[in-house]
């Protein structure tokens, strides 16, 4: 036995790198193992052309960097001063009770590639830009469904992508697809068994039911319900609260920790702890570590940079 601990030890390290290695690709491009952590970084300029920050002919929001054209079907907002680090993806088909088009997907993929690549973005929140309609991706930072309207078949499939969801007492949402003699096609037979448990969501997916926000925080669907303030918009109100609370901490601690989390679901315990440990040395030789310790030690807030 002990002649082939080395062997089993070997084994077990070479079956970290592999976790360590498959860590840092679902990561996103440029990220390597420990020792190379920097990823390139598309600036804001290469793509936001299609994706501008968005007025929708009101009066300019306080934090918001620009204005956008009306007819654009996907806003992206880079939010600044205190929101600094904050994304709103904005879906703008007010015609369409945004319902998903070829192009919108092909929009939301644009966005989506050239987010998992820029340090500078910390959390995203997806919301609507029309008013009572919800209408996230594979990305490696925090998202958050802001839900203050209806959310119904691919609606909360989007919102079932993103890692936390909150409503409005008055939103309405339901996997209904069965409803059209369908079934959900965008992860929902997926991703709704894994958010409240199989057996309730087969009764929703059955029934086409629709929950309203205080019956889905019941049953986990959200995080979160706010009653409804006369602006329509206390769901994204409140992901952003969340989202403030998210920006002070370091950057690449929230992508290995989110991805620790989503992988080590789909695994048992052993496995799951690996991907932890493969996670957590991915953090140790970066700056951002030893600017938390110095931090620390010097009783001021740390200056994260995401390196």
């Amino acid at each position: 036995m002990a002649a082939a601990a080395p062997g089993a030890l070997g084994t077990l390290r070479a079956g970290r790198a592999r976790l360590a290695a498959a860590c840092c690709a679902r990561l996103g491009p440029g990220w390597r193992l420990p020792g190379s952590l920097r990823a390139p970084r598309v600036a804001p300029a290469m793509w936001a052309r299609g994706w501008a920050p968005a007025a929708g002919g009101s009066a300019p929001r306080r934090g918001y960097s620009s204005d956008v054209k009306t007819e654009d079907e996907l806003r992206v907002r880079y939010l600044e001063e205190e929101n600094r680090g904050i994304v709103v993806l904005g879906i703008n088909r007010a015609y369409a009770k945004n319902s998903f088009s070829k192009n919108l997907i092909k929009m939301l993929s644009k966005a989506v590639d050239a987010l998992k690549s820029d340090k500078k973005v910390r959390t995203i929140i997806v919301r609507s830009e029309v008013p009572g309609i919800f209408c996230a991706a594979n990305l490696p930072v925090p998202t958050i469904a802001a839900i203050d309207g209806l959310a119904l078949g691919g609606g909360l499939e989007l919102a079932l992508a993103c890692d936390i969801r909150v409503a409005a007492s008055s939103a309405k949402m339901g996997l209904v697809e069965t409803k059209l003699a369908i079934i959900p096609g965008g992860g929902g037979t997926q991703r709704l068994p894994r958010a409240i448990g199989v057996s309730l969501a087969k009764e929703l997916i059955f029934s086409a039911r629709v929950l309203d926000g205080q019956e889905a925080k019941a049953v986990g669907l959200i995080s979160h319900v706010l009653e409804q303030n006369p602006e329509g918009d206390a769901a994204y109100r409140k992901a952003l609260d969340l989202a403030r609370e998210f920006l002070p901490q370091g950057p690449v601690a929230m992508r290995v920790a989110k991805l620790a989390i989503n992988q080590g679901m789909e695994v048992d315990l052993v496995t799951g702890l690996a991907i932890e440990e493969a996670c957590y040395a991915q953090t140790i030789p970066t700056k951002d570590r030893l600017e938390g310790l110095l931090a620390f030690k010097e009783k001021r807030s740390p200056r994260y940079k995401g390196e």
